[in-house]
């Protein structure tokens, strides 16, 4: 028997042989990083609190990341090493899904939220019923209309602010955008671009006259 092979050299630092079972990849200190390596004894991981040099550091730990767990950490065996390495795996990858799921639940629960204000603001409101109010936007999208998530920007402050939004609007027969540029002095709105766009067709909905109750010139 190669008492070379057998030799459970963990622990003993930079001269200690890794077994050629164990080398490769290290999924948990490449998605676990730093956390990882205060569990397994590398403490170069810690690196991964330091801006801009933790991108390169993601990459190190994975590739040299079982090298350093096994010289700085006693293992009782190779199967030890392995079964504790495919651990530190398994969680990094549910940690990583997760995270993801939670990203992803966050970014649409803030794009509903901010779509929601937009779709209740003044602007929103004043340019779909503007359009609904004129013939020639209704004959091109044909009835019933109705108006999508906005894109754009829009922000007030003590009845001033100012918007900028694109909307798109579907109809029977086609769909098409409406363009919204206005600024609000003391909580009135005044509209700069009130335009619906169909088809390449631009239709001005702030020639209209301006409905009575604080809807905005």
């Amino acid at each position: 028997m190669n008492n070379t092979m057998t030799e459970n050299t963990s622990g003993q630092g930079a001269s200690a042989v890794v077994p050629r079972e164990i080398q490769g990849w290290n999924w948990g200190a490449f998605l676990l990083t730093w956390i990882w390596g205060i569990g397994n004894n590398v403490l170069i991981a810690l690196l991964m609190l330091v801006p801009l040099v933790n991108i390169a550091m993601w990459f190190v730990l994975g590739a040299k990341g079982t090298e350093w767990a096994w010289r700085n950490k006693r293992w009782d065996s190779v199967e030890h090493f392995q079964r504790v390495q495919r651990e530190w795996a398994k969680w990094g990858v549910i940690i990583a899904l997760a995270s993801f799921v939670l990203a992803a639940i966050f970014a649409t629960i803030l794009f509903f939220g901010i779509s929601g204000l937009f779709k209740g603001s003044q602007p929103y409101l004043t340019a779909l019923a503007r359009m609904d109010a004129n013939p020639a936007a209704m004959s091109a999208l044909g009835e019933p209309v109705h108006g999508g998530f906005p894109r754009g920007s829009m922000n007030t402050v003590n009845g001033e602010g100012a918007a900028t939004l694109q909307i798109p609007v579907t109809g029977s027969r086609k769909s098409g955008t409406l363009y919204v540029e206005g600024t609000s002095t003391d909580g009135q709105w005044r509209y700069q671009r009130l335009e619906l766009v169909v088809d390449g067709q631009d239709i001005d909905l702030n020639a209209e006259a301006a409905p009575a109750s604080g809807d905005g010139k």
